[in-house]
């Protein structure tokens, strides 16, 4: 069994990102006496109170039965406290599993989870449908998309039962846990602090990925707020770092570089962009503007593979300009297929547009490529031979891209005209999708 501190303290000193680490093995590992993290989807992190276990997040429905029973093989006493870090369904969806494992327990989450569920519920369609489309090729894992009539989150989530609002503290047993709520990646989370021992429980404010504070098909994202929250655990002086997917870490001097390294990249980011839309600039030209030092970005804990900054350029303006991207012309525009049909006609018809789309990507010039493809799909809808040029296009681009996020978007364009390009006579896109 791997020592996670060594593991995570030999990748960040080494930056060798070669190493595995972050893994969903359902696996428990005691990282100190009376503390342990199940790897999963997310991790449930575990402590030993005295007086029965307190477990941070219950992992997704799909993985919270082996999360339960890894907990049972290190300890047979109950969980008594089941702590959400936030509301999240890889967060809370294995909650059934617990309740039906272990009964009588306190739920203790933030006053706004309760909200965030009934909006889970108003739009479960739409929210099946973008994570199905964001986890792309693990959407048959995790059950997004694939059922007739899936649930985004299990009808029986428990919900909280104790209500955290700013700040809460918890006695149980012989220990003493601090909850703090603060904005960052949602608006319903805490992180856990244990003063005595100086654990650190930082839910998704720390993820071993650049921070997830753009993402392209998700309600408002609070990077400047998550910054904040950083700097407040560093100045603790933790320990050990928890954190809801990632390795843990130990050792008070990294686990204070590891925070506010992350902390300042964000706030760099956040001033580059308000800066700019201080002196009247358009979000276009933000965006292929403000950069993060590659060398931020090539640190284990900061690379772009899951969101990436240009997302949380486009978040920033949002949280600070609103859905306006200063271009006249998009503030009432005309519907896509009649921009796309007017240039097609330009252009020479819409198998120009889509043979210079294909000229593009084999220059690798993906963005601009990707206009054309789409420009030429939306004014020949059902052509079979533009649509698979798209496709090859999105093929290509999503080849080329690091985050999870883009790439599932792109390989949902490629699957779209896909469908049409191979579509059988009397059979519609959706059906062979």
């Amino acid at each position: 069994m791997d020592d996670l501190l060594e593991l995570s303290a030999a990748i960040i000193e080494s930056g060798d990102v070669d190493k595995p680490f972050n893994r969903i093995t359902n696996e428990l590992t005691e990282v100190a006496d009376g503390l342990a993290v199940v790897e999963s989807f997310s991790h449930s992190v575990v402590v030993d109170s005295g007086d029965g276990l307190v477990a941070f997040d219950a992992s997704h429905v799909n993985t919270g039965a082996a999360v339960v029973e890894a907990i049972g093989g290190w300890r047979s006493d109950p969980v008594r406290q089941l702590i959400y870090t936030h509301g999240h369904a890889d967060h809370v969806g294995g909650s059934v599993h617990f309740d039906a494992a272990y009964g009588d327990m306190n739920v203790v989450g933030h006053e706004n989870v309760e909200q965030r569920f009934d909006r889970y519920r108003d739009t479960n369609a739409w929210n099946v449908l973008i994570n199905a489309r964001q986890f792309g090729g693990v959407r048959g894992d995790f059950e997004m998309g694939d059922a007739d009539e899936p649930d985004f989150i299990p009808k029986h989530t428990l919900a909280p039962t104790h209500v955290v609002g700013d700040h809460d503290t918890i006695e149980i047993g012989d220990r003493t846990i601090e909850l703090h709520h603060a904005r960052g990646e949602t608006d319903d989370h805490l992180w856990g602090w244990m003063p005595n021992e100086k654990w650190l429980f930082a839910g998704d404010f720390v993820i071993w990925n650049f921070p997830n504070a753009g993402n392209p098909q998700k309600v408002q994202r609070y990077p400047i707020e998550w910054a904040a929250a950083l700097r407040d655990m560093a100045s603790r002086r933790p320990e050990i770092l928890l954190p809801a997917h990632g390795l843990p870490v130990g050792g008070a001097d990294r686990i204070e570089e590891m925070l506010t390294t992350i902390a300042s990249t964000l706030e760099k980011l956040a001033s580059d962009v308000i800066t700019m839309m201080n002196a009247g600039e358009v979000l276009d030209t933000i965006i292929h503007s403000v950069r993060v030092d590659p060398a931020m970005l090539a640190k284990p804990y900061l690379r772009p593979l899951y969101d990436e900054p240009e997302f949380v350029i486009r978040n920033i303006w949002r949280q600070f300009g609103g859905w306006w991207d200063g271009a006249p012309s998009r503030l009432k525009p005309s519907p896509d297929a009649a921009l796309a049909a007017e240039i097609a006609h330009l252009a020479g018809g819409a198998h120009r547009l889509a043979q210079r789309a294909s000229e593009l990507a084999d220059e690798s010039d993906f963005r601009m490529a990707s206009h054309l493809a789409d420009l030429a799909a939306w004014a020949a809808p059902d052509d079979r031979s533009v649509h698979g040029t798209r496709a090859e296009v999105y093929r290509a681009r999503r080849q080329a891209e690091t985050s999870l996020m883009a790439k599932g978007i792109f390989a949902g364009a490629m699957r779209e005209s896909a469908a049409v390009a191979d579509e059988a006579d009397g059979e519609s896109p959706t059906q062979r999708q």
